[in-house]
């Protein structure tokens, strides 16, 4: 099996749709970044239901030795960053990601790129779920963004339309 890094979007959907559970039996092992563990202890300040890394013992806090400079001047965060510089430091591991821009800045560095929906696809794939359509709709009740036209194609992927 692969091994993962996460930056924080993958995990709080995947947790807030009761999926989280997923990870690892999709990969070896599960790496976040202290900068992602400060941006979910943030939101827990601010009172939003997000989970803690700590709670959950396949996931392992593991920060890069460096961050690439010239990613620094673009609209990305900390934990971003910090994630994508792990995954540059161990391209072997795929890294699980969002964001358009920080998707882009990783596939142009050559990093394997999973968004939460490739999580959902491989779980139908993998005979977790037989359906990934509820999960979708769940992904866009907890908050995340879906053109109709991504949701048409991750179903189609799916063999759901």
């Amino acid at each position: 099996m692969p091994k993962a890094i996460s930056y924080t979007s993958p995990l709080l959907y995947l947790y807030r749709i009761g999926a989280l559970d997923w990870l690892p039996k999709l990969f070896d092992e599960v790496w976040a970044s202290d900068a992602v563990k400060n941006e979910l202890q943030a939101g827990r300040s601010r009172g939003y239901d997000v989970l803690s890394l700590t709670d959950f013992n396949w996931l392992h806090i593991v920060n890069p030795k460096s961050m690439p400079s010239e990613w620094l001047s673009l609209d990305l965060g900390t934990g971003e960053i910090a994630a994508m510089a792990l995954a540059l430091e161990n391209s072997s591991h795929i890294i699980l990601l969002d964001d358009g821009l920080a998707r882009r800045t990783a596939q142009a560095a050559g990093l394997q790129v999973w968004g939460t929906l490739k999580v959902l696809l491989e779980a139908k794939s993998q005979g977790f779920i037989d359906k990934i359509e509820p999960y979708v709709m769940k992904l866009s009740e907890a908050g995340m963004w879906i053109s109709s036209e991504v949701k048409q194609r991750i179903l189609t992927l799916a063999g759901e339309s």
